[in-house]
């Protein structure tokens, strides 16, 4: 049964889908089966690696519209594949508000995929809404991207308590999968004071590896493609591959 990680950050701008992507890429290139659910109506991760918008989506998956194998899609990397989302979603929020367990639609919706990938790749909205909450709710762990600035720190604080409310309330198996940096510039002291301060607090769970800032790695979703596609020998898609590697070995 494949593992389900969910990308979180309420704040936007911060890596999570370009993380997402990228992660995943790596995990598929490294011979394991991945599955991207883009629930972000937004639809950046859907445009990220190269798959249509056209109904269905991920809309349709959790309004039992539709069988889940036929709202994948396949991305142009091996191993990847990916359900798309689009505006639609977007209205989804507002429609499961009077739900009985609304918070549980894309846990249900994905169940019967679990056996047939390896990993499971969840991109949230940047808020902690009822899309979010559900993305919590599907998912064995929580990966969060951080960007090394001051008010990320405070975010950070917010976003755990959310997570911990979960871990109470609506899924107790969720566990925190790690804290990665994004968008690094070594030449800033505040970034390197950020790395310190955030390690020293959490210590093992934040990932050895930093993804830098790399105009290559903000280029690719243009082209709808992953960094391993686009420039794989560019500073940006070194790290994700080791990032990557890190996020296999902690299972």
């Amino acid at each position: 049964m494949g593992k389900s990680i969910v990308f979180v950050n309420q704040k936007g701008g911060v890596g999570k889908t370009t993380s997402a992507i990228n992660i995943g890429a790596y995990i598929a290139l490294a011979g394991k089966k991945v599955l991207l659910v883009d629930f972000d109506s937004q639809g950046n991760m859907s445009s990220g690696v190269g798959v249509s918008k056209d109904k269905p989506t991920v809309y349709e998956l959790i309004a039992g519209l539709v069988e889940p194998k036929d709202a994948v899609k396949h991305t142009p990397v091996e191993n990847l594949d990916a359900i798309s989302a689009s505006i639609d979603l977007s209205g989804a929020a507002i429609e499961l508000v009077d739900q009985d367990e609304r918070e549980f639609f894309l846990k249900k919706a994905l169940a019967p995929l679990k056996d047939d990938y390896d990993y499971i790749l969840i991109d949230c909205p940047p808020s902690l809404g009822l899309l979010t909450l559900n993305g919590l709710a599907a998912a064995d762990s929580v990966l969060v991207p951080m960007q090394c600035e001051y008010f990320a720190l405070e975010g950070i604080t917010l976003l755990l308590q959310t997570v911990q409310q979960v871990q109470k309330k609506i899924n107790p198996e969720l566990s925190i999968g790690g804290i990665f940096f994004t968008m690094y510039d070594s030449r800033t002291r505040l970034a390197q004071d950020v790395v310190v301060q955030v390690k020293s607090y959490f210590k093992d769970v934040v990932f050895n590896t930093i993804i830098p800032r790399n105009v290559r790695l903000s280029e690719a979703p243009s082209h709808g493609l992953p960094i391993c596609k686009y420039d794989p020998a560019c500073i940006g898609a070194k790290s994700y591959e080791k990032l990557a590697e890190e996020v296999i070995r902690r299972g």
